[in-house]
């Protein structure tokens, strides 16, 4: 028996190699249950995946543009304010891709794992990516670059922009990853972020939804077959 307890403290210990944004963590068990009972009842072909940003398409200005925009694509948002990689790691590994196949999965997370580093992030990322092409292989996936965050240039902007260097190596053509990089729309020509885009200079307004759909719909269109 002592063998036994032994051998499985190491196979746990195994299991937890690697950053903690690889990891997989509960954050918001409600919200992920009602996420777990759309995918039950199928019928999604464009899977929107991400944090705050993300859950930002669900009210407000952001609804008006994501119905507008998405709206024919038979779409879900799973977006869950403050997740970082860990937490939509551990969502798409207890539910939220059973009973669904989507076409097409947009991806954008990484802006909350402020205090992990640029490698470690980037990992986390890459981890989600193989755990939905695990879960749901036929999948494609549009991964999008962190957004940018702060009135002015600054070191999380960078921090973030090293994160998207890395993962854009992801990008096999569209084959099953497509990465996009929109962060520079958001931007004035001397690389501030206005208010009228980002209000708080991370969540975006109406205006802010609409040139994010803007960017990515021609990408969208091409990667889900539609005209």
């Amino acid at each position: 028996m002592k063998t036994l307890a032994t051998l499985a403290l190491l196979l746990l210990g195994l299991a937890q190699d690697g950053p903690k944004t690889t990891q997989p963590a509960m954050k918001d068990e409600k919200r992920h249950l009602g996420f777990v009972e759309i995918a039950k009842k199928g019928g999604v072909d464009f899977l929107l995946l991400g944090d705050s940003i993300t859950d930002g398409w669900r009210g407000g200005g952001g609804k008006k543009v994501y119905e507008a925009a998405f709206g024919e694509f038979k779409p879900a948002n799973f977006g869950i304010g403050g997740d970082r990689t860990q937490h939509v790691l551990w969502r798409l590994q207890n539910g939220e891709l059973d009973g669904i196949t989507p076409k097409l999965c947009m991806l954008m997370i990484g802006t909350n794992n402020g205090g992990d580093s640029a490698d470690d992030v980037a990992a986390g990322i890459t981890a989600i990516v193989k755990e939905i092409q695990k879960k749901s292989p036929t999948t494609k996936i549009l991964l999008l670059g962190i957004f940018p965050r702060g009135e002015k240039p600054n070191p999380a902007r960078e921090k973030n922009d090293h994160v998207n260097t890395m993962v854009a190596k992801l990008d096999d053509g569209g084959k099953t990853v497509k990465y996009l990089d929109i962060g520079a729309k958001f931007l004035n020509e001397d690389k501030t972020l206005s208010k009228e885009i980002m209000p708080d200079f991370l969540h975006l307004s109406e205006k802010g939804y609409q040139i994010w759909a803007d960017a990515v719909l021609p990408t969208v269109k091409e990667l889900l077959g539609a005209k």
